[in-house]
């Protein structure tokens, strides 16, 4: 039985490709499309069964995809919802975590790793990119240090799940940016990841933060 899936995306373009390449995965139907949030409301109260995923646009027209996301989320919680953008600013991305996506993807992402990511999202609920691109010496890093999270530590990591700039946190924290960058990059080796994105991914999935 084939995976159903959804997309929403206000370039009609880009969605008809993008869901003839999902088609020709084998492995999912596409079940619904939707050119943006208010009518991917309306085409859901017509399925008897929803997707399992649904691929989301950020930027859309009527309902933006963080508005999306939240009501999709508090409407069907089991449905695992994964962002697609051109953009990969970080205030952008924890924005369409928080709104309850369990994945960042760029558009550009090669056909062979959206295959890889929709297999362990359907299969764990979440994809995390930085997991599957943590350089060797990260690695190495990481084996030799201690997993113990520190208060301090906790701390930044749950601001650092906002929109807040390190400055700001370094100034809520009554810390110097240097302290902050260095807090930042102690993490990154400990949850073996690379970017701010992929820190909140993580802190999320292990339980360290809450949004």
């Amino acid at each position: 039985m084939k995976i159903p899936i959804g997309i929403v995306d206000d370039h009609q373009l880009f969605l008809k490709s993008l869901s003839m390449m999902l088609k020709s995965f084998q492995v999912y139907e596409v079940v619904l499309e939707g050119l943006n949030g208010k009518e991917v409301q309306t085409k859901l109260s017509q399925l008897e069964t929803p997707p399992d995923i649904m691929l989301i646009d950020v930027n859309m027209p009527v309902m933006n995809g963080a508005e999306t996301a939240k009501w999709l989320h508090d409407h069907y919680p089991q449905m695992k919802l994964v962002a697609l953008s051109m953009n990969d600013n970080d205030s952008i991305v924890i924005e369409m975590i928080k709104a309850g996506c369990c994945a960042y993807l760029l558009k550009e992402t090669h056909p062979d790793e959206l295959e890889k990511a929709l297999q362990e999202i359907h299969a764990k609920g979440y994809y995390n990119a930085d997991t599957s691109n943590i350089n060797f010496r990260r690695l190495l890093i990481s084996e030799k240090e201690s997993v113990t999270i520190t208060e301090k530590e906790r701390q930044f990591l749950q601001y650092a799940s906002s929109d807040m700039t390190y400055k700001e946190i370094a100034a809520l924290m009554f810390l110097s940016e240097r302290t902050i960058d260095g807090y930042r990059e102690t993490l990154f080796n400990k949850l073996n990841v690379q970017s701010r994105v992929g820190l909140v991914m993580e802190a999320l999935r292990k339980g360290l933060v809450k949004l």
